[in-house]
């Protein structure tokens, strides 16, 4: 039988609208920041008035909030919690990468002192990030799975989740139907929304709103 293709008659997509957390002061710096194992930095004031305003985004009725356990997507999911009146339940699978000994440099910083490093993450999407992180690959194969929980347990519903730029770049490219190498050709503003709906193929309704 040909795999299903469009969205079918009658169907309730279930709608997962993704939105990347406001700036902390690492973004400001241009610094890796990525999971639960580095400095884990807060919102800054700008970062807290940019997902208040992201908030006026939300359209329509919302049925869940979930959000990567990491401080500045948790405390961005406390602010849209706020709106929607919805508690905030912590998905571990939309956690940013885990940047390894890059945690808290610069770009400029990791170049300068693991040039050979950078160069390997760079040119393969298998190659670890700071030699004890996660690769591109082992990142998309989490997020996706956290994805088909979040399907599984909010069918037909509509989900607001807090994550982070590389998860969210990959549930777009996987929507889309691109290779992971799309993460690469993507940009994501701090605080932008995006809306995959699934019926059950994905189907992308926005990107990058700020």
């Amino acid at each position: 039988m040909p795999p299903s293709r469009g969205w079918g008659v009658g169907a309730e997509p279930t709608r997962l609208v993704l939105v990347r957390h406001g700036v902390t002061a690492h973004t400001a710096d241009k610094r890796f920041s990525g999971g639960l194992s580095g400095v884990n930095p807060g919102l800054t004031d700008e970062g807290r008035a940019q997902v208040a305003s992201a908030a006026t985004l939300l359209d329509g009725s919302v049925d869940a909030l979930v959000t990567s356990p990491v401080r500045r997507t948790v405390e961005s999911a406390a602010i849209l919690s706020e709106r929607l009146g919805l508690d905030a339940v912590e998905e571990p699978g939309l956690a940013e990468t885990d940047f390894g000994g890059w945690e808290g440099l610069t770009f400029g910083e990791v170049r300068a002192g693991h040039p050979e490093q950078l160069d390997a993450w760079l040119g393969s999407l298998d190659e670890p990030a700071g030699g004890t992180g996660e690769s591109f690959r082992v990142v998309q194969h989490r997020v996706l799975a956290a994805r088909d929980r979040l399907l599984a347990s909010y069918a037909g519903r509509t989900v607001v989740a807090v994550s982070h730029v590389t998860p969210i770049k990959i549930l777009v490219a996987d929507a889309v139907g691109a290779p992971l190498e799309a993460v690469y050709r993507m940009e994501l503003a701090p605080a932008a929304v995006s809306e995959i709906a699934y019926y059950p193929e994905p189907s992308l309704r926005a990107f990058n709103r700020t």
